[in-house]
């Protein structure tokens, strides 16, 4: 599905420097991700991620679910993000934690990773692909770099068929969100490239609830330091852009999805 606004990588990475990063760390906590800590268990689980497991994760921003799935699980990972400051935060964080070496970050682009093929067992995404402007390329590019048999674990935000083409320009406005999937759109995708869904699951109604929770907190305890770091300005687009997908989430015009795949073997 194409709905995108003209909106590249670079406009991506130069708003997660400044104040839209921090807005959503506040927003959201250190995973930048709904569902925080929890969500990640749950997802790692049922992707079945052990000690053995090689992880990239897909837009790592924070690194904050890196460091968890290392920390509970064991297992390697390798975060990879397009915004420098992301991956140097990430590395300051991870650093003053004791990973021994089983978390690292990179710089890069999603549709051309910068690895080789067969290197990981598990690609890795959570609320954040929804800022990448070809996820075919992106999952094709997953494919690539995965071993045979290998497992794709991911979230994303989804927009349903049929919402008007103003309402969504306003939305992927707020977010800067080059376009988003439709639910039968990604699972499409995965099949088109080779991947065996396994799990297609509709997270939406928690999608509303979660952006109902982010409207009080922004009206509540956050908005007198939202106001202090950026301004009435900043403060009172950021209300109103919550506002736009509290609505369009409760209308069931937006939600979210996850998926489970594993790699055809070939």
């Amino acid at each position: 599905m194409n709905n995108g606004r003209n909106i590249s990588i670079g406009d991506i990475s130069d708003a997660y420097t400044g104040a839209v990063g921090t807005l959503w760390e506040m927003v959201m906590g250190e995973e930048i991700h709904i569902g925080g800590s929890p969500a990640t268990r749950e997802l790692a689980s049922m992707a079945g991620i052990g000690k053995e497991s090689r992880v990239l994760d897909i837009c790592s921003a924070l690194g904050g679910p890196a460091r968890h799935l290392a920390g509970e699980f064991g297992c390697m990972v390798t975060g990879i993000d397009a915004t420098v400051a992301m991956v140097e935060e990430a590395t300051r964080r991870t650093a003053r934690a004791v990973f021994n070496g089983r978390v690292t970050f990179r710089l890069g682009n999603a549709l051309d990773l910068p690895f080789k093929k067969n290197s990981f067992d598990i690609v890795w995404g959570q609320d954040a692909w929804c800022y990448v402007t070809d996820k075919e390329r992106l999952i094709y590019e997953a494919g690539r770099v995965i071993t045979p048999g290998g497992t794709l674990a991911f979230t994303d935000w989804i927009v349903t068929p049929g919402i008007p083409d103003e309402e969504l320009d306003r939305l992927l406005e707020f977010m800067i969100f080059p376009y988003l999937e439709t639910r039968a759109g990604y699972t499409r995708l995965l099949e088109k490239n080779g991947w065996e869904v396994t799990v297609d699951e509709d997270l939406s109604c928690d999608f509303a609830l979660q952006f109902s929770r982010y409207l009080v907190m922004i009206r509540g305890e956050l908005r007198p330091e939202i106001i202090r770091r950026f301004g009435d300005e900043f403060y009172g687009a950021v209300e109103k852009g919550i506002v736009l997908w509290e609505k369009a989430a409760h209308e069931g015009k937006v939600g979210r999805g996850l998926w489970i795949a594993k790699k055809t073997v070939t």
